[in-house]
């Protein structure tokens, strides 16, 4: 059967229409492809998170190798030297010991340095001194000797050359460290004025190492 003039006219729409939706479907059908490829590019994370803190850092002193306190500022804590100390005369030496320590919690090891003194009275240029690192036990005299925190300085106010010594943080931290003996050495020169007294303090220094 012929078709009819309508269906005849109809055709080529229908064609046409058929055309347009295989290309729409076409296009659906790679818009498809990228969509997969794209959701199957997975990702995951992993994190990771440090925490940082201080460590802590104190030097404490003692007058007599068993009270230990802090003693931060100047005149620091009260040194008693023996006789003749409130008598000399020229040539004469008197001497007294100053124990240090690294304070329970010292997270780390250090080393004592003596870095300065300082001191009033006109007899000041007329007294030297040393400062010897000892063991905690050691005997403290004017004939003492061991490792010199101080060569023979003046006890006129200035910095102090001299060697360094080192100090151990407690073991567990929470303990305190052992203790090094100062001896301080105090020597009358020639020159000393009659009846002119000094007061000295010597300034103790921890370096964390």
């Amino acid at each position: 059967m012929s078709a009819t003039p309508t269906e005849a006219l109809a055709s080529p729409d229908r064609g046409a229409r058929r055309r347009k939706i295989r290309a729409i479907l076409a296009g659906g059908l790679v818009l498809g492809v990228g969509a997969a490829i794209t959701l199957a590019a997975w990702s995951d994370s992993e994190y990771a998170t440090g925490s940082f803190t201080a460590g802590t850092f104190n030097l404490e002193g003692s007058t007599d190798g068993t009270a230990y306190t802090d003693h931060a500022s100047a005149p620091g804590a009260a040194l008693t030297f023996t006789a003749p100390a409130a008598n000399l005369s020229p040539g004469q030496s008197t001497a007294t010991p100053f124990w240090v320590r690294l304070a329970a919690n010292t997270t780390t090891g250090a080393t004592l340095d003596l870095t300065e003194v300082t001191s009033t009275g006109a007899n000041a240029a007329n007294l030297t001194f040393h400062a010897y690192a000892l063991a905690a036990n050691g005997s403290c005299t004017t004939s003492t000797t061991g490792t010199d925190l101080a060569t023979g300085g003046p006890l006129t106010t200035g910095t102090v050359a001299g060697a360094t010594t080192p100090l151990v943080n407690g073991t567990p931290v929470t303990a305190a460290g052992a203790a090094t003996q100062v001896c301080l050495v105090v020597a009358a020169g020639p020159g000393l004025v009659q009846g002119g007294s000094v007061t000295s303090t010597w300034h103790f220094v921890a370096t964390s190492s």
